[in-house]
């Protein structure tokens, strides 16, 4: 097949299906090509080296990538979001048509903003068109607090329904999202559940480096790790008081940030001195695994929500990749995965209390116990959520929509 991959975010963005499902792709004998912006995300300042313009080609790994103008911004301004979004889908849909050879499927990563382009595709080439459903909207943007204007999110309501119910085929990434789409209208036949991937290798993790553990102050201590965005969804405001709350009773619990987002500064200003907390600048996924191995526990965490017990948080199958217990602050869908894979300890988002419970169970475990936890979940991920079988599910949606006339 000839596969369009539509994405605002693409590598050297930290794009999940980026370049690797790309390259997976045409490694099992599919033509794939990229649309997508000029890399912004998810600081919202272009990454060295490019300049907004209208288009760019380039190519990443023998991938084909056409660039298309767009207003760079990923701050906490509503308006500076919406532009964004709306920039994007606009260039994809007025200059893209021109820029890409014309694929048999158009897979439309996330973004409901991504309709008109794809309308577009589909009308002038007669392509398919698959969305992949990673934040259901206008949820997602109501709780992020970007627009609280009712009429607007009823009128944005409108438009997502439409969006869905005209797909050709939709993936969605947790139960909970197809029972929510089904519910607007949408044909259950059409919807396929297939939860992300760790975008990286899934070999084992390096020995533990002493070296880099004297280096960040892990000795002797037992370390919690957050990895990734550090935003208003994430909430990681009781994350801070659990760990003020533990500076006394248990110093030797040491909380460490990884990674970047408009509420890093805030958090930082908010752990003042904490001695048992501290914030790293994001690092490439390479380098993280090797933070894993020295890790006792991960931590995921988003803020309470109906929208988020339906969501799975990708980081989730990262961290059960890693083979480390997990604190899981998400209720739900996510709860459930961690569960079945019996893989860490869940606690209530937004409730620092209910955090240190989780923390201190974990504690009063044997280690031969928490390596448990995480050989469990290493395991579940090897048999279920692994990049083959993800890959392998998508491969077979995009068949079978190009086959359905």
């Amino acid at each position: 097949m000839r596969i369009l991959i539509l994405s605002q975010w693409f590598q050297p963005e930290p794009m999940l299906k980026g370049l690797p499902l790309a390259k997976a792709l045409r490694d099992r004998g599919h033509e794939v090509e990229v649309l997508t912006g000029f890399p912004n995300y998810p600081g919202g300042k272009l990454y060295p080296g490019y300049r907004v313009r209208p288009m760019r080609r380039e190519m990443m790994d023998g991938i084909r990538v056409n660039r298309v103008a767009l207003y760079p911004s990923h701050g906490t301004s509503g308006l500076g979001r919406l532009l964004n979004y709306l920039s994007f889908g606009a260039s994809a849909g007025l200059i893209g048509p021109w820029l890409v050879r014309k694929p048999d499927v158009v897979y439309v990563y996330n973004l409901i903003t991504l309709g008109f382009a794809a309308r577009l595709l589909r009308w002038f080439r007669g392509s398919k068109t698959v969305l992949d459903v990673q934040d259901l909207w206008p949820e997602s943007v109501a709780g992020s607090g970007m627009v609280r204007n009712r009429t607007i999110l009823g009128l944005l309501n409108r438009w997502c329904c439409a969006v869905y119910r005209r797909s050709d085929r939709l993936m969605v990434n947790s139960p909970g999202f197809k029972r929510n789409l089904v519910a607007r209208g949408v044909d259950e036949d059409k919807i396929e559940v297939i939860y992300n991937w760790y975008d990286q290798s899934e070999a084992e993790l390096p020995p533990p480096d002493p070296n880099l553990a004297r280096e960040l102050g892990f000795n002797g201590r037992f370390n919690i790790v957050f990895a990734g965005t550090m935003g208003l969804l994430q909430a990681l405001d009781p994350v801070i008081e659990c760990a003020r709350r533990l500076s006394d009773r248990r110093p030797d619990v040491f909380f460490t940030f990884v990674g970047g987002g408009v509420e890093v500064d805030r958090l930082k200003a908010l752990a003042g001195d904490l001695s048992n907390v501290q914030f790293l600048a994001r690092r490439p996924p390479s380098a993280m695994s090797e933070i894993y191995s020295l890790a006792d526990a991960l931590l995921v965490h988003l803020k309470l929500d109906p929208l988020f017990a339906i969501t799975i948080p990708s980081k989730i199958q990262a961290y059960l990749c890693a083979g480390k217990p997990i604190l899981c602050g998400v209720p739900g869908d996510a709860a459930d995965l961690v569960g079945r894979a019996q893989a860490g300890v869940d606690f209530l988002p937004e409730d620092s209390q209910s955090l240190e419970q989780a923390i201190l169970r974990l504690l009063a475990m044997e280690p031969a116990e928490r390596r448990q936890l995480g050989a469990n979940g290493r395991a579940y991920y090897q048999e279920h959520l692994s990049v083959l079988e993800g890959v392998r599910r998508i491969e077979s949606v995009f068949a079978d929509a190009v086959a359905t006339p």
